[in-house]
């Protein structure tokens, strides 16, 4: 049986990144991190934070909407950030290189749905829903293998 990973509710941006920096610290290469949730629910602010957080001199993090897919140099590896909601057709994940990132280095995707059976069998769901007020969201986690649940606990409240 899996370990339960609770919902987390977090009340502002502060909170978000503070989480995100606390997962991020958790992350070893070939995790893959798969952030669902409705526009501007917190998805790309997260993996923002999560980034920032592995690097020794923060930089400028940017959405990758339009690039598709940003790599960011890190205390820990190689980290792929992914916004696929542009994609058309799976197949051009695989043209962007993510087969090979997702045991190479530590993957973030977002809209996750376009990768189709190209989702990694290991990979953790994490739920982004917004709740009362731009900044309070509720993450929820589903999927992923016993060692990374575990990991993950090691950073929730």
């Amino acid at each position: 049986m899996l370990i339960e990973l609770p919902n987390q509710i977090l009340n502002t941006s502060d909170e978000t990144a503070d989480l995100a920096a606390r997962i991020g610290a958790q992350l070893r290469i070939g995790d893959t991190l798969l952030l669902q949730g409705d526009i501007g629910a917190g998805k790309s602010f997260f993996a923002r934070a999560l980034i920032q957080s592995l690097q020794d001199h923060p930089e400028d993090v940017p959405s990758p909407t339009f690039t598709l897919v940003q790599t960011y140099t890190t205390n820990i590896g190689e980290v792929w950030h992914a916004d696929l909601y542009r994609l058309n057709d799976p197949s051009e994940a695989e043209e962007l290189g993510l087969a090979e990132a997702f045991s190479d280095a530590i993957c973030l995707i977002e809209w996750p749905d376009r990768l189709a059976n190209l989702v990694p069998p290991d990979a953790i769901t994490l739920f982004f829903t917004t709740l009362a007020n731009d900044d309070m969201r509720q993450i929820s986690f589903s999927g992923g293998t016993q060692a990374l649940r575990s990991r993950i606990s090691k950073a929730l409240l």
